[in-house]
């Protein structure tokens, strides 16, 4: 099967343990080195990683041993560690968003063209069995021709449990930034690629209080828009009617609902790996769970890079850079409409990634092989 694909960690905050947890007992990867601005916390991680060493980032980047550098950094930090990483002849998986701004991601996916290597981004968890068993009952005629969907994600604000808060609420953060990614791309699992948005948008406090950790009590500024909507023109025909919120207590609406001409789908949180499939006929009895059907079983965060270097010319990367670049086309259209009051055809295009077959957890904690 060859050597274990080395990769190197840059940025060893809060979402780094998840993907840690995936990645360091795989077999397919070896964590080479990891890298952190807090020298410190980079030496705990590397002790916890047989082989593991804690290095600066120039070093990281340039290890002999790194193919791959997964970007964990705070979404301010992506486009520079990424772009280092490209100039290095590095491959990079960076966590969501792509950059904070769709210029410095078209640049990112340019350079890495350029230079050969391969961009692949979080989120991985629409590659579960929850969103691929609902994308696998639409592209079965579940719910005959898909017409609408609705996604509805509404938190009071992650101040309450992040010790460390403050990139979520400046430029590149906010609800849509944050965890639109995450209901976006499963919406182009689900119903194909956007060409068009219609935002709206608001921002009702200045500023919001630390509620844990050694910060406790202190006010932070909110420099972006807390609740947004706006609606998704799908390439197909298809409205998704889109709400992410850091405004709100709780919803008791299904993350995504997607609606047919026979029937709807109700879709579990694009956040999360699994999770209940739910439909309802048009004339049937009434909800009935559908059974896992399709997806990665079990999986956890790091599947998607594990997707990306299982990747070949007959199965590309399901979590790729350009589908990121998508995502935040999209993104970053529905803000500029909300700021401007007007429709906003996206100026990029993307295939709708290649579904995932049913896999137990059994085949992809395995060595990589041909196709996947």
């Amino acid at each position: 099967m060859g050597d274990p694909h080395g990769i190197g960690v840059v940025g060893l905050g809060v979402i780094s343990r998840a993907y840690l947890d995936t990645l360091a007992d795989h077999p397919a990867v070896r964590v080479v080195a990891v890298a952190d601005l807090d020298a410190a916390r980079a030496v705990a991680a590397a002790a916890r990683i047989p082989g593991a060493e804690a290095v600066s980032v120039e070093r990281l980047l340039h290890h002999p041993d790194v193919a791959t550098v997964l970007n964990l950094t705070i979404p301010a930090a992506h486009e520079e560690i990424s772009g280092a990483a490209i100039t290095a002849g590095r491959n990079v998986y960076v966590e969501k968003p792509l950059t904070v701004t769709f210029p410095q991601g078209r640049s990112i996916i340019d350079r890495a063209a350029s230079a050969g290597v391969h961009v692949g981004c979080a989120p991985d968890t629409v590659l579960g069995t929850g969103t691929q068993t609902a994308r696998a009952a639409i592209d079965g005629g579940l719910i005959g021709r898909p017409l609408s969907a609705s996604a509805v994600m509404v938190t009071p604000g992650h101040e309450r449990w992040h010790p460390e808060p403050d990139f979520y609420y400046a430029p590149g953060g906010g609800p849509l930034m944050d965890m639109g990614p995450y209901y976006i791309s499963a919406l182009i699992h689900l119903l194909g690629p956007v060409r068009a948005v219609i935002g709206a948008a608001s921002r009702l406090r200045d500023a919001r209080v630390i509620g844990s950790g050694p910060r406790l009590g202190q006010r932070i500024p909110v420099e972006v828009p807390t609740h947004v909507t706006g609606v998704l023109e799908h390439v197909g025909g298809a409205l998704t009617t889109l709400t992410t919120s850091f405004d709100g207590v709780a919803t008791t609406a299904a993350p995504i609902e997607v609606h047919g001409e026979d029937g709807t789908l109700a879709v579990p949180d694009p956040n999360t790996f699994d999770g209940e499939v739910r439909h309802l006929a048009l004339d049937g009895p009434g909800w009935r769970a559908l059974a896992p059907r399709a997806g990665y079983v079990a999986a956890a965060r790091g599947i998607g890079l594990i997707d990306l270097i299982r990747a070949d010319q007959t199965c590309p990367p399901r979590a790729s850079g350009e589908l990121a670049l998508h995502v935040l086309d999209i993104m970053t259209a529905l803000l500029r409409s909300a700021a401007e009051g007007r429709r906003i055809e996206l100026t990029t295009a993307v295939d709708r990634p290649m579904p995932v077959p049913f896999t137990p957890a059994e085949d992809w904690l395995s060595a990589p092989s041909s196709g996947h």
